[in-house]
């Protein structure tokens, strides 16, 4: 077990450090980049993208978030995720707080649809939209595109903790993300991301997101624990756990509207 720990990173890395303290698990079997070896910036980039992408199977799993805001109760977001990469296909179910239980986020096509079951009607949403009140944004449960919504910047070495990691600084080539600039700090040695910072059109960096804990499934690598730091609201923090992890395969109905009246029912 190790412990992530920074020498002087920043405010934001010794933040993360004291609200995590968790450990970093090393998968096995997992293709790396030697720590010797300068990969090409877009090469590294689409081997993040494919130790998350379960293309040719299907992928569900319950994640379980925990929102702390100064002053406030700790709330709790529970929810069942359904991808199926090959199509960009998924289907985000709420199951907690028992108030929101049954609603719902799927994307169909080139749409992104927001299901409520009191009114029983759909609206347009984004991958871009917050997860209810968490600091996540739809865009975290599904798979992992940066080669192809992203151009490579800049590209540094350094270190978080005792890690070595390459800094990848990235710019968006579409509206369609969240972010407009990014920054990766991925591990050398297993390849991994450790760290990333979200920053908005201006420069403003807008959130700060640790992954202290990977977990393998079919050969594939995923965190199975992520800290979101709110940057603009001081104090504000989203914990993400993911369990009950699959990849049984799911009935082409569970990517559709007429599934997801059926399961808020």
């Amino acid at each position: 077990m190790q412990i992530i720990s920074t020498k002087k990173e920043g405010r934001h890395d010794r933040s993360i450090v004291l609200l995590l303290a968790l450990a970093l698990s090393t998968a096995l079997g997992v293709h790396s980049v030697s720590a010797q070896t300068r990969p090409e910036p877009k090469a590294l980039l689409q081997q993040v993208d494919s130790l998350s992408d379960f293309t040719g199977k299907d992928f569900s799993a319950v994640f379980t978030i925990v929102t702390q805001k100064p002053g406030e109760k700790d709330s709790v977001t529970q929810a069942r995720v359904f991808r199926r990469d090959m199509k960009k296909q998924f289907l985000i179910l709420i199951l907690l707080p028992e108030v929101n239980k049954g609603q719902g986020y799927l994307r169909e096509d080139d749409n992104v649809w927001f299901y409520d079951p009191t009114s029983r009607k759909f609206s347009h949403s984004s991958v871009k939209e917050n997860l209810q009140n968490t600091k996540a944004k739809n865009s975290d449960f599904t798979l992992s595109s940066f080669a192809e919504d992203y151009t490579v910047t800049g590209m540094n070495e350094g270190m978080v903790g005792k890690f070595p990691v390459w800094v990848l600084d990235l710019k968006a080539n579409t509206n369609e993300v969240a972010y407009d600039r990014v920054v990766l700090y991925i591990r050398k040695d297993p390849t991994m991301l450790l760290k990333r910072e979200d920053y908005s059109v201006n420069g403003r960096l807008m959130r700060t997101t640790a992954y202290p804990k990977y977990v393998e499934i079919e050969g594939k690598l995923l965190p199975s624990q992520i800290l979101i730091l709110d940057e603009i609201n001081k104090g504000e923090k989203s914990q993400i756990t993911m369990t009950e992890q699959s990849v049984t395969p799911l009935p082409d109905k569970v990517f559709t509207k007429a599934f997801l009246e059926q399961v808020s029912r």
